[in-house]
């Protein structure tokens, strides 16, 4: 993974590059937008690193680029900035995932310590998805019928009852179903019904419960 990049977004220019310097003087990169859509445009979005984000600006607000973060799914972590003290917002803010919300003049030390919380909080989040991506290409390499067999056991069905309810033999079962171990890298169910929650493939429903 690259280095890490801190994103400053605020329309203030002194306030922007009071906080660039501060975040280049503690050895990290940084890199500022006057505005939230410039940040959008810019396509840097799914790179590593976090959001420093102003909450009044004109065009599109602090919330508001959170918002449509969450609703694209990026998940660049977020500390937001303000020169108001709104309890409501920051609520908000909280809610929807924010890592801090901090007010402006900043403090040095309370903001770098946020972006450290952040870049660690990102790096795990880039660290599932690089699971996720490993899993599902894994996932990708079943057959049709191998994945069909996998979606009855993670039910915890016993081989001759997925044969009853497939309509085919048990042992075509038990061979569809070490294959999908084999390719999965697994050797227990508890361990393939944990790998399937995590690429979010639902077991099979029973058609007689």
């Amino acid at each position: 993974m690259s280095e890490p990049t801190v994103f400053i977004i605020d329309d203030d220019p002194s306030a922007r590059r009071g906080v660039t310097r501060l975040v280049r003087a503690a050895g990290l990169n940084a890199v500022s937008y006057p505005s939230a859509t410039e940040f959008v445009a810019s396509g840097r979005l799914d790179e590593p690193g976090c959001i420093v984000l102003d909450v009044r600006m004109p065009e599109m607000t602090g919330p508001e680029l959170q918002a449509e973060l969450g609703k694209t799914g990026h998940c660049l972590p977020i500390i937001f900035l303000s020169g108001h003290a709104d309890v409501h917002i920051t609520a908000q803010a909280m809610k929807a995932g924010a890592v801090d919300f901090l007010t402006k003049p900043v403090d040095r030390d309370d903001l770098l310590a946020a972006i450290s919380v952040s870049l660690e909080k990102d790096a795990e989040n880039h660290l599932r998805q690089d699971e996720r991506d490993d899993l599902l290409a894994k996932v990708e390499t079943l057959t049709p019928r191998e994945l069909e067999v996998m979606t009855w056991v993670i039910t915890g069905m016993l081989n001759k009852q997925i044969a009853g309810e497939l309509e085919i033999s048990e042992e075509t079962v038990k061979i569809h179903r070490g294959r999908v171990m084999q390719k999965l890298g697994v050797v227990s169910v508890a361990e393939l019904v944990r790998l399937c929650g995590k690429v979010d493939i639902p077991p099979a429903e029973p058609s007689n419960p």
